[in-house]
């Protein structure tokens, strides 16, 4: 496995883990630390303590993954991406919504580096025909693309 790889499937599987907590922390009353696990692959985890590193150091404080879109936005969100390319969703928009949900808080956690944004957004969406992302300009179009329908205020 190359690096582009290997990186996507941690940052997957780190995003897996910080969603499937999400749902247990109900009575904690620390909504903040449900979504530091999943974007600070940094943070020890489990610790519930998001890094100190210095890519966070600007990020904005409350936003993170944002909620599922309504029915009309993911509607759009979908339309947009088929138009940059008809396999970035391949038939499976609930993974394509995910995706653009990760996106956002990537946006949010790196608000002034864009190219980091895109290069992450090129690591996270994959299909089997390009396994190693879409490039730079479809990746360029794809976080505007998130960031326009699924996390607009980030």
């Amino acid at each position: 496995m190359n690096h582009r790889t290997v990186t996507a499937l941690l940052a997957v599987a780190i995003a897996a883990a910080g969603l499937t907590a999400c749902g247990s922390d109900k009575d904690s009353g620390t909504p903040s630390t449900k979504t530091a696990s999943a974007a600070e692959p940094t943070a020890p985890v489990g610790s519930g303590t998001p890094s100190k590193s210095s890519g966070d150091a600007g990020a904005p404080k409350g936003k993170g993954i944002p909620p599922k879109p309504d029915a009309a936005t993911q509607t759009k969100y979908i339309a947009a991406l088929t138009a940059i390319d008809a396999d970035i969703v391949n038939t499976k928009p609930d993974k394509a919504v995910d995706r653009g949900r990760n996106e956002c808080e990537t946006i949010a956690n790196f608000p002034q580096d864009k190219q980091k944004q895109i290069d992450l957004a090129n690591q996270r969406f994959t299909s089997p025909k390009h396994p190693n992302g879409f490039g730079p300009e479809k990746a360029t179009r794809i976080r505007d693309a998130v960031h326009k329908h699924l996390c607009p205020t980030y």
